[in-house]
């Protein structure tokens, strides 16, 4: 067989079923995407999506369970060896630089959150974001103000980022409120 030719494993499909998936939720949200259009993306049969995940609502939420455990991954990367406010920093420069490197990684999380109307969504959504307010809390060791703070920020982040195509917000007011958020 050659490689062309070769069939890939479940577990390799399951990762490019999810890579279109993200893409796709990401741009049209979870009401809006069709695993049609997700199956077309990742060069498979949409009865495959179904033998794989069950329903949409399942692929949504394996997508956004993904994205919560890859951003817990970068933060204890960026946190590794540190404590304390150091952690901290490593950690909002670390989310930082994801938010400006990935746009589909953003929109997927605003539409994570803009799906919590649905119970199994929310369900997810609260989970995964409480496993890295605990991360958080566990490295940084501070008190429960500074922790709010700091989410405070991640989330002003996500909305300056939405608003703007570009890193760096074009407009003055926004970048005011960006650098505010890279202030320890």
């Amino acid at each position: 067989m050659s490689a062309q030719t070769e069939r890939k494993s479940k577990e390799v499909r399951r990762e490019e079923i999810l890579d279109a998936a993200t893409a796709v939720f990401a741009e049209q949200g979870y009401h809006g995407a069709s695993t049609e259009e997700i199956a077309r993306r990742a060069g498979i049969s949409q009865p495959y999506i179904f033998r794989l995940f069950g329903t949409k609502k399942d692929l949504f939420v394996a997508v956004n369970s993904r994205c919560f455990r890859l951003t817990l991954e970068i933060f204890q990367r960026a946190a590794e060896g540190k404590r304390g406010e150091e952690a901290l920093h490593a950690i909002g420069e670390a989310y930082g630089e994801l938010l400006a490197n990935d746009r589909a990684f953003l929109l997927g999380q605003m539409q994570a959150y803009a799906a919590c109307d649905d119970p199994e969504i929310c369900a997810e959504v609260r989970n995964g974001y409480g496993d890295l307010v605990a991360y958080v809390e566990r490295v940084s060791g501070a008190d429960v103000k500074t922790v709010s703070a700091f989410f405070a920020k991640g989330m002003l982040m996500n909305v300056l980022s939405s608003m703007f195509s570009t890193p760096e917000p074009t407009e003055p007011w926004a970048q005011r409120l960006l650098d505010g958020c890279r202030q320890t």
